[in-house]
């Protein structure tokens, strides 16, 4: 029971920092920064990736 309630909130967590992630991504002050240097903020790749990371493990878990 006890990996089956981490994995739970990991998936809350995964889903939670992917959307914080892709938030920071389109935000204006992103697109702007894109559009005149080409990059993308640190923020928004370690929200994507991170959730996605824990999505996983958290899925792993559940099963």
């Amino acid at each position: 029971m006890n990996n089956k309630m981490i994995g739970i909130v990991l998936i809350v967590i995964g889903v939670a920092m992917g959307l914080w992630g892709y938030n920071i991504y389109d935000s204006a002050e992103s697109q702007l920064s894109r559009v005149v240097s080409g990059d993308t903020p640190i923020e928004a790749w370690l929200g994507m990736v991170g959730g996605v990371i824990c999505l996983v493990i958290g899925i792993s878990r559940v099963k």
